[in-house]
């Protein structure tokens, strides 16, 4: 039967490979690697420096694909999302279809396949709707979280106190709910309407990578130089990925 690496490759830092995802990267006959277009070539060129370091299978070999862009027109935020799935899954189908019998691929996944991210639920909709026989497997990779705390020299959760992990959309339209709550996938900057300027926020963008760029302070003080920061690098660099931490209290407290 046909197999399917799914690995975590980390957030941009070729250093945050596991032993276990260069070892699944070597196990496999294609490592698939997908292509966003202009503006995100450098997401492209980290995973090809990240094979052309790790692979030394001599057989193995490197497969690009172009990933379709998400169509919003006419559509809530859930139909695009799975409509877009639907369009990945086929090329994903025919990616699959094109290995040798009892052959091997692999996805490259950035940060980890469990977080925000979708390779794992596509792998499933074509086993579950198609007509190919395979299997998978999950190599987990450190993620923007973890990346984010390392950076900044501090743990995620206040003593005895839990975390919340959401989306930019949801903090704009629920408020700051926890003691501390990661934020991710955040385009409209929701950070900035939280209206709790004492909380403190704890932000980086492209994390793991030469770009790095980090920020932290009492939310009402920096909230303003972040966003200009932000948008400074998104013009240079055509795209971002950032994340913040979200903190009220301290630790110990009742």
């Amino acid at each position: 039967m046909k197999h399917i690496h799914i690995i975590g490759i980390g957030t941009g830092n070729p250093e945050h490979l596991t032993i276990q995802a260069i070892n699944a990267m070597n196990a496999a006959d294609v490592v698939f690697l997908p292509v966003k277009g202009a503006g995100k070539e450098d997401l492209a060129e980290i995973r090809r420096e990240i094979c052309e370091r790790y692979i030394t299978r001599p057989a193995g070999r490197i497969s690009e694909f172009a990933v379709p862009q998400r169509q919003t027109a006419d559509k809530t935020y859930v139909q695009s999302v799975d409509a877009w799935h639907g369009e990945i899954a086929g090329i994903y189908e025919e990616l699959i279809s094109g290995l040798p019998e009892e052959g091997s691929g692999a996805f490259l996944v950035w940060g980890d396949p469990s977080l925000y991210d979708s390779t794992i639920r596509i792998i499933e909709r074509v086993r579950q709707e198609g007509s190919l026989e395979f299997d998978y497997s999950v190599i987990p990779g450190i993620t923007s979280i973890q990346a984010l705390a390392a950076s900044h020299r501090i743990p995620i959760n206040l003593v005895g106190k839990p975390i919340e992990i959401t989306t930019g959309r949801r903090l704009a339209r629920d408020g700051l709910l926890t003691d501390s709550t990661i934020v991710m996938l955040d385009g409209e900057q929701a950070f900035a309407k939280i209206d709790d300027p004492d909380a403190e926020i704890f932000w980086g963008a492209y994390l793991g990578t030469k770009d790095e760029i980090v920020r932290a302070g009492r939310l009402g003080d920096i909230a303003t130089d972040i966003l200009r920061l932000r948008a400074k690098a998104r013009q240079r660099h055509g795209w971002i990925m950032d994340i913040y931490l979200l903190r009220k209290g301290r630790d110990f407290e009742e």
